[in-house]
């Protein structure tokens, strides 16, 4: 019996350990290598094709060794280089036999991660090995195979460019200020939630849609690029600064957007009876999410409720119902981990996996713990072993939470959009923090001195704003 220790630092007391070249394996699974060795294996032959799972999992993680352009250049030498036997006719028909099998590894990478090119050098080489290809045989499958996958990058490409000008529009639009504070008895003019919307299935249907969409966009790689700011990689700012992470971050921002909004639209209202109304609206819209599977936005309205300017307003929660809201927040208690919450996502996952509707397909994870787990995962074990080599464990782990991922992202949102409750959710003005303190104390009054001297100081400073601006 051999003794390997894995990723985790754990020992294996039973299974068969090999090795080849530089390359290690447990019971045929990759533990270890070389970064050259993993290049390599990437490469296809004539009569070898990597495994698609080691392909997606190599061209995830690379990134966190070398630059993707980097690794997409040594990629295609290695693969031209390897036809070469000096006779160039022979070279011809050599590269002729591998080029489909090159087209196929392309295919995946464009597809799979396609905004690592929007770096042009990406792109460049894209161009040269349709030429190459090309050289080959003009009218062969693979030269037909490289345009049709060049047209659909550049498609996919344009869409990205157009979502991310579409966020940008939106987010100017919602950060317009809401009606000054100092009018907020009149602030029964400005629309509410609940006149756009009073179905609270319908209002989850729309959060749902906005989730999926922006969710859409997210590439696998941002993930892994949170981590690769740190490396060496800094080297290629360029890239990196372009491209970064933005998709990921507007997410969240979504996240963050959507607690303000519940929060703004509680503290709005002048009556106590109709904030109770809002706050009871918004837990049944939070209990329509967990059935649909959306746990982003149930997380959303649950962090909202309980921002301090909403959960002091005493009066006003005295006048709701809280059975519901105090089951769903036990769903999303953060005690051990977040279990509650954890078993209940592998319950939607499971009814993903055997569902019979778009519906029961829907699984929208709580993205920040999700960007959490892979961060810790990142963390909580070295990306190289002591002899240098990359620790394969590791990067098979990482591929499985971000699969998982790519799983949930391609779900096709089977609701009706209604587009004035869209426009609604992603565009209304919502208070600052600074503004929903002071609402709040608007609604009930300060209940000691340490909110008196809030209060008094939120309002000389929001004053001293509005007079500069």
């Amino acid at each position: 019996n051999s003794f390997v220790p894995s990723a985790k630092g754990r020992i294996y007391p039973h299974g068969v350990t090999a090795s080849y070249g530089e390359m290690c394996y447990h019971d045929n699974s990759l533990v270890s290598a070389s970064l050259e060795a993993l290049i390599q294996h990437l490469v296809p032959t004539v009569d070898y094709y990597p495994d698609r799972s080691y392909v997606f999992t190599f061209l995830l993680s690379s990134r966190l060794f070398l630059h993707p352009y980097e690794l997409m250049t040594r990629v295609c030498h290695l693969c031209v280089e390897q036809q070469r036997s000096g006779d160039a006719l022979l070279d011809k028909i050599r590269f002729r036999e591998v080029a489909p099998k090159l087209v196929q590894l392309l295919t995946e990478w464009t597809e799979t991660f396609p905004y690592d090119f929007r770096d042009e050098r990406m792109m460049r080489c894209l161009k040269d090995m349709t030429h190459h290809v090309a050289r080959g045989d003009e009218v062969s499958y693979s030269w037909r195979a490289m345009q049709q996958m060049t047209q659909r990058l550049i498609k996919r490409l344009s869409a990205l460019g157009q979502y991310e000008e579409a966020v940008a529009a939106l987010n100017t639009v919602a950060m317009e200020r809401p009606a000054s504070l100092k009018s907020k008895q009149a602030s029964g003019q400005r629309s509410d939630v609940m006149s756009v919307c009073e179905d609270a299935f319908i209002l989850a249907q729309q959060l749902t849609h906005i989730e999926l969409d922006r969710l859409s966009f997210i590439g696998p790689e941002e993930f892994i690029q949170t981590f690769a700011m740190k490396d060496p990689l800094e080297n290629h700012k360029g890239f990196f600064r372009k491209r970064k992470t933005s998709n990921l971050e507007a997410y969240i921002n979504w996240f963050n957007r959507l607690s303000y909004l519940v929060a703004t639209e509680i503290c709005m209202p002048v009556k106590k009876k109709h904030r109770a109304r809002i706050i009871e609206f918004f837990i049944d819209v939070a209990q329509e999410c967990f059935n649909i599977g959306n746990f982003n936005s149930l997380m959303a309205i649950i962090t909202g409720m309980n921002m301090s300017p909403v959960s002091r307003l005493k009066k006003t929660w005295s006048k709701v119902n809280t059975d519901k809201f105090e089951i769903l927040e036990h769903q999303m208690d953060p005690s051990s981990n977040f279990s509650n919450y954890r078993t209940a996502l592998r319950g939607a996952t499971q009814r993903s996996e055997t569902a019979h509707s778009s519906q029961e397909k829907i699984v929208i994870p709580f993205f920040s713990l999700l960007i959490k787990d892979i961060y810790f995962l990142n963390e909580g074990c070295a990306s190289r072993l002591p002899n240098g080599h990359i620790n394969f464990e590791k990067l098979w782990e990482l591929a499985k939470q971000v699969s998982e991922f790519l799983v949930w992202r391609q779900v096709i949102c089977p609701f009706d959009r209604d587009r004035r409750v869209l426009q609604y959710l992603v565009t209304t003005p919502v208070f600052s923090e600074d503004e929903l303190h002071l609402a709040s104390y608007e609604s009930e009054g300060p209940e000691n001195n340490m909110e008196k001297d809030s209060r008094r100081s939120l309002r000389s400073s929001l004053l001293h704003r509005e007079n500069r601006s």
